[in-house]
C-alpha cells in the first residue's frame, strides 16, 4: 500500500512540474452591455474541456434551475450534458465557454409561464374531483430553459465575441400539481412520445424568442430535449433529442434522437436490459461484502450511449473506525477493482463513511491501472 501511495504522489509532483504556465490574454466582449475586460486564458485543460472567459460569469438565470428543476441530478446531468452535446457542434479549440447571458431570469419564467397551459385559478372549478380532471387534462411540461453561451476571438485577436447558442429545454416525466395551497399532491406521469411532441412545439417557440432578441439573429442555436427523473429518483433523467439550427434560420427543420440513459445498479431495470454488466457490479457487491460483514449494500449508476456503458459510478457507503481500516479497505477494493470490472468504460468508486468520502478509486477507459486518492 505504502509503494502505491508512493506512486500517485509522484505521478501528481510529475504533472504539476510538467504543466504549462498559463499566459493568459486580455480581451474585451463585443456585445452592446459588455464592454468591460476579460481574460481568456490560453491554456486548456484537455482537449475535451472548453476554455472558459475570466473573470467566471455567472449565469443571467443564476438560481432559476434550482427552483424550477426538483431533482439535484438532473440539474447537474442537464448542465454537463448540455456541454457535452454542444461539442459537436462548437469545437473545444476553437470555442471559448460562457453561461447564458442572454435569457434572464424573469425571461425564463416568462416564457415557462407562456408556454404551459395557464394555471387553473381556485375559483374556475366547484369541487376538487374538477380542478383534479382539469390538471390531469392539461399538465405542465417544461420545467426550465438552461442556455449556454460559446464565444469566439475575433481576427483582431482582441476581442471576442458570441458565435453559439446552446439551449436545453427540461421537461417532465411526472406533472406534481395541487388542487388548494397547502392541499396534497397529485401526481400525473407524462408518456414519452407525448412530452417530445410538446417538446418539439416549444422548442420552435423558444427559437422564434431568441431570434426576436437583439445581436441573435444571425447566431447558430442548438437545442437538445431533456426529459427530466422523477424528484427522488437515484439517478438523473436524459437527452432524449437535439437540433442544429443555421444562423439567419428561426425554424427548426428536423431532429436528432439522442439514445442515453442512466441506469441504478442493483435495479430489476439494470437486471432486465444490462445483465453482463448488472452481474459485474453484483460480483463486485459480493467481493465487498466478504470483506466487511456490516456492509448494507452499494448504489451504482451507470451511463449508457447506445446502449453501450461509458460511465460507471459507485458510492460504497461503510462504517469505518480509524484510519487503518480505510487503508486496508481501499487496498482490498482496488484489487477487486482490477479483477472484475473491464476498462471499456469510465470507473469511480467513491468509498464513503457516514459523514465524508473517505477514499476513491477510479479509471478511464482504456487505462489498465486504477489510481487511488486516500482524502486526509
Amino acid at each position: 500500500m505504502k509503494k502505491l501511495i508512493f506512486i500517485c504522489i509522484s505521478v501528481l509532483l510529475l504533472l504539476t512540474s510538467c504543466a504549462p504556465k498559463l499566459k493568459d490574454n486580455e480581451v474585451v466582449q463585443d456585445e452592446k452591455e459588455k464592454q468591460e475586460p476579460s481574460i481568456v486564458p490560453s491554456y486548456q485543460l484537455s482537449k475535451d474541456n472548453y476554455r472558459m472567459i475570466l473573470p467566471y460569469e455567472p449565469s443571467a438565470a443564476r438560481g432559476v434551475i434550482v427552483s424550477q428543476v426538483q431533482n439535484r441530478l438532473d440539474i447537474d446531468e442537464m448542465e454537463e450534458g448540455l456541454r457535452r452535446h454542444s461539442k459537436e457542434y462548437f469545437d473545444t479549440e476553437e470555442y471559448y465557454f460562457r453561461e447564458g447571458q442572454f435569457l434572464t431570469s424573469d425571461i425564463v419564467l416568462d416564457i415557462i409561464d407562456e408556454l404551459n397551459p395557464k394555471k387553473q385559478a381556485d375559483s374556475d372549478k366547484k369541487n376538487t374531483k374538477e380542478k383534479v380532471k382539469y390538471n390531469r387534462e392539461n399538465p405542465r411540461y417544461l420545467s426550465h430553459i438552461l442556455e449556454q453561451n460559446f464565444l469566439l476571438k475575433k481576427d483582431d485577436e482582441k476581442t471576442v465575441e458570441t458565435a453559439g447558442i446552446s439551449i436545453g429545454i427540461a421537461l417532465k416525466s411526472v406533472y406534481a400539481f395541487q388542487t388548494e395551497i397547502g392541499g396534497p399532491y397529485y401526481y400525473e406521469k407524462i408518456p414519452q412520445k407525448e412530452m417530445l411532441q410538446q417538446g418539439y412545439k416549444i422548442a420552435q417557440n423558444v427559437l422564434k424568442r431568441l431570434r426576436a432578441m437583439d445581436g441573435l439573429t444571425d447566431i447558430p442555436i442548438m437545442i437538445a430535449l431533456y426529459r427530466e427523473e422523477e424528484q427522488g429518483s437515484p439517478v438523473p433523467g436524459n437527452f432524449l433529442a437535439k437540433t442544429y439550427v443555421e444562423g439567419g434560420q428561426d425554424k427548426v427543420a428536423d431532429w436528432e434522437k439522442i439514445k442515453e440513459e442512466n441506469i441504478l445498479f442493483p435495479s430489476s431495470q439494470a437486471s432486465k436490459k444490462y445483465v453482463e454488466d448488472a452481474e459485474i457490479v453484483q460480483g463486485f457487491a459480493n467481493k465487498i461484502a466478504e470483506y466487511f460483514p456490516n456492509y448494507v449494500g452499494l448504489i451504482g449508476k451507470g451511463f449508457y450511449i447506445n446502449g453501450e456503458m461509458k460511465r460507471l459510478t459507485i458510492d460504497v457507503p461503510i462504517e469505518f473506525y480509524g484510519k487503518g481500516e480505510v487503508l486496508g479497505f481501499t487496498q482490498y477494493a482496488y484489487g477487486v477493482v482490477k479483477d472484475v470490472f473491464p476498462d471499456r468504460y469510465d470507473l469511480e468508486i467513491n468509498i464513503k463513511s457516514s459523514d465524508r468520502l473517505e477514499s476513491m478509486i477510479y479509471r478511464n477507459a482504456g487505462e489498465k491501472e486504477p489510481v487511488t486518492h486516500i482524502m486526509h
